[in-house]
């Protein structure tokens, strides 16, 4: 079904909601226009019955005892069809004539007078049907024992109230009729943008989410996004969230891509000294020479080591990535750092080695000492593997008011630009420029990796800035807080303070 398809039983609802409160404002203001001009007409009605009883009164008080004398029906200005009527002090007619168009008065007949002698003598309008007349408008006026009956007949008012009654419906449908077709036109137009963002959305819904590259996928026009409107907001919050499915479903892909690299480095790192620990195993079997099985089992005790220290680097940041919680003490980076120092110079006697300590107070900070130990290790090692000999290293430990800072330095040929993004990543190893000659090899690139993700559990921060004669890498650690109950440190987590 396509998108106009599916808009129609809205815009439907829309014309016939519009519709509706259309008719009824219409029919209200026609109800309320006839009940007006009904109270305004049958006022001026009232107005001249009583007028015609007044004047009536008064020409029947000339001569009271003609109780029968109609004489004052012929006086001019009586309209045509006013009936008249004398009435005994009960209240029973006497005479009643109806004034006549160009012919004198005629006497009504009884069943007439039968309808006129339930009119009560109180002075009130009262409406009556008089057979043969039609609908009369009668009041009965009294002095000095005088009762005359008047009354006007109502069908001009009635004509003139169904004459606009019919105008006014005539008129409101056909206003009705005008303002449905301008409703349409205006709803179908502000229904558009709808059409064109639910198109949006079903083509978006067509594309293949779960594999390829998804990318360039469908926006909905920059003409449909006007915050002012509803529809406008509808089309920009849709943009939104095709933007947040896209850059979702390029992270998974770029998290699967590094994942499928990382096993792959990990294989690749983990076959070459199982391949050499096989080699050296078979050499050993052969036992031709006395001297070749203690140079193999050196070599298998060497690979081994390695291989141990890659699956445990290996455990440590798949344990980190879970979140799980490392030992917490307050550790003394200072006394870290300068071990961490004395144990570089003794492994790389070939590199200039500095200890500087800019403190105001002991650095101590709060976390796992084993684990910031090898942080700090490993960013020597690093150093170490990837300058020349003769390289000047620098371990600097500052203490602020809230943090600890250690920086690394050293003036070796500097990190490649292109590398130093990735530079944390596991298994990012250093090009010829930083390769140390010797008989040292690069290591399995997870020493920065593992350095990251300790100093990220300890929520810390680790930065690198690196030009050629000038490598710096710079560890900030929260400071420890002593707070009184404090539990025991090696209870705490990281994070918490003590």
């Amino acid at each position: 079904m396509s998108a106009r398809r599916r808009l129609r039983p809205l815009r439907t609802r829309l014309l016939v909601l519009i519709g509706l409160a259309l008719v009824a404002v219409c029919a209200a203001m026609a109800l309320t226009t006839a009940l007006v001009q009904r109270s305004y007409l049958l006022g001026d009605l009232d107005d001249r019955v009583d007028s015609a009883a007044t004047r009536g009164l008064g020409g029947a008080r000339l001569h009271p005892e003609r109780t029968a004398d109609l004489s004052f029906l012929t006086a001019s200005g009586h309209p045509t069809g006013m009936l008249a009527a004398r009435l005994d002090d009960d209240g029973d007619i006497l005479a009643a004539e109806v004034v006549r168009q160009d012919a004198a008065p005629r006497a009504l007949t009884d069943a007439q007078r039968t309808a006129l002698a339930d009119v009560a003598a109180d002075g009130a309008m009262h409406t009556t049907s008089v057979p043969g007349l039609g609908t009369y408008r009668v009041t009965v006026a009294e002095s000095d024992g005088t009762r005359v009956l008047a009354g006007l007949p109502m069908d001009d008012v009635q004509r003139m109230i169904s004459g606009m009654v019919v105008a006014e419906a005539a008129v409101a449908g056909a206003g009705l009729a005008v303002a449905g077709g301008l409703c349409a036109v205006v709803v179908r137009r502000q229904l558009r943008p709808l059409g064109r963002i639910a198109a949006t959305a079903a083509e978006v819904s067509r594309a293949p989410l779960d594999r390829g590259e998804v990318t360039g996928l469908t926006r909905v026009p920059a003409r449909d996004t006007d915050p002012a409107s509803e529809a406008g907001q509808v089309g920009a919050a849709l943009n939104r969230m095709i933007d947040h499915v896209e850059s979702s479903l390029t992270a998974r892909r770029h998290t699967e891509e590094r994942m499928r690299r990382f096993l792959a480095d990990a294989g690749h790192e983990l076959r070459t000294p199982l391949a050499s620990i096989a080699g050296y195993a078979e050499l050993m079997n052969r036992g031709t020479d006395p001297i070749e099985p203690l140079l193999a089992w050196r070599r298998v005790s060497a690979e081994s080591a390695r291989m141990t220290g890659l699956v445990e680097d290996l455990l440590l940041l798949a344990r980190l990535d879970e979140g799980r919680p490392l030992h917490s003490a307050e550790v003394d980076l200072a006394a870290v750092v300068a071990e961490a120092v004395r144990y570089a110079r003794a492994a790389g006697s070939g590199h200039v080695w500095r200890l500087e300590l800019r403190l105001d107070h002991a650095p101590s900070v709060l976390g796992d000492e084993a684990r910031l130990r090898q942080v700090v290790a490993n960013l020597l090692a690093n150093a170490r593997a990837h300058t020349p000999t003769g390289t000047r290293v620098v371990a600097v430990v500052e203490a602020g008011d809230d943090r600890c800072v250690v920086r690394v330095r050293d003036d070796g040929p500097g990190i490649p630009p292109a590398l130093i993004p990735t530079v944390f990543d596991r298994f990012t190893r250093a090009d010829t420029s930083r390769a140390r000659s010797g008989p040292h090899h690069g290591g399995s690139g997870l020493g920065l990796a593992v350095a990251h993700a300790i100093v990220s559990a300890h929520g810390g921060l680790i930065e690198v800035e690196s030009v050629p004669g000038r490598t710096e890498f710079t560890v900030r650690l929260p400071l420890a807080v002593t707070l009184p109950a404090a539990p025991s440190p090696r209870a705490a987590t990281v994070g918490q303070r003590v």
